[in-house]
C-alpha cells in the first residue's frame, strides 16, 4: 500500500512538471470524481428533519437553451447523490419537492476542447414542503464539469443534483440518515 501511495504521489509531481501532463492528471481525477456541484443559498432552509422522500418537480427555462434532458436525468442523479450522503429517499412519507428555474446553460466550444472544457448549468432551486406548498428555502445551484470525460447533458445534470444534495445534506440531521456500511 505504501508503494502505491508513493507511486501515485511521484506520478502527480512528475505529471505536473512535464508540459501537457497536467491535463492528463486533471482528466484522470475527473473520471474518479465526476461532475461537481455548488449551492449558494439565497433563502436558507432550516432543519430538514423528518423528510424521507425527495421528489423532482417542474423546472422552467428562463434562459431558453437548456436541453429538456437535464430534467430527465435529474431524478436518477438525485437518488444516487442522496444515497452517497446516506439520506433516505423512500416513496411516501414527508416529501420535499424540488422545483427550479434554469438561469444559464453552457457547453464547451472548440476553445474549451483545447484548453480544458468548462460546461455548466445554473438553476434557482426551491425546496418546498409538498403537503403545505410552503417554500422552505431557495438556492442558486450550479452543476459544473471541467474535464472532457465529464462533458455532456447527463454529467451537468449529475453536477446539479450534487449541488442540490450538498444543500440538503448541510441541513439534514445525522440521526435520520441511513446506517453506515
Amino acid at each position: 500500500m505504501k508503494k502505491l501511495v508513493t507511486f501515485c504521489v511521484a506520478f502527480i509531481v512528475i505529471a505536473s512538471i512535464v508540459p501537457g501532463c497536467s491535463r492528463v492528471v486533471k482528466e484522470g481525477v475527473g473520471v474518479a470524481l465526476g461532475a461537481k456541484g455548488v449551492s449558494l443559498p439565497t433563502q436558507d432552509v432550516g432543519s430538514l428533519a423528518g423528510y424521507n422522500s425527495f421528489e423532482i418537480g417542474s423546472f422552467t427555462d428562463s434562459f431558453g437553451k437548456t436541453p429538456r434532458q437535464v430534467v430527465d436525468y435529474l431524478p436518477a442523479a438525485l437518488d444516487t447523490a442522496l444515497l452517497d450522503k446516506r439520506i433516505p429517499n423512500t416513496r411516501g412519507g414527508k416529501t420535499l419537492l424540488i422545483k427550479g428555474t434554469f438561469l444559464h446553460y453552457e457547453t464547451a466550444g472548440m476553445t474549451g476542447q483545447a484548453f480544458g472544457p468548462l460546461e455548466e448549468v445554473v438553476a434557482q432551486v426551491k425546496l418546498i414542503d409538498k403537503a403545505s406548498g410552503r417554500v422552505l428555502g431557495v438556492s442558486n445551484c450550479v452543476g459544473r464539469t471541467k474535464e472532457s470525460v465529464n462533458m455532456g447533458v447527463q454529467k451537468k445534470a449529475e453536477g446539479l443534483a450534487n449541488a442540490i444534495v450538498k444543500w440538503i445534506d448541510s441541513k439534514y440531521p445525522e440521526q435520520g440518515r441511513l446506517p453506515k456500511e
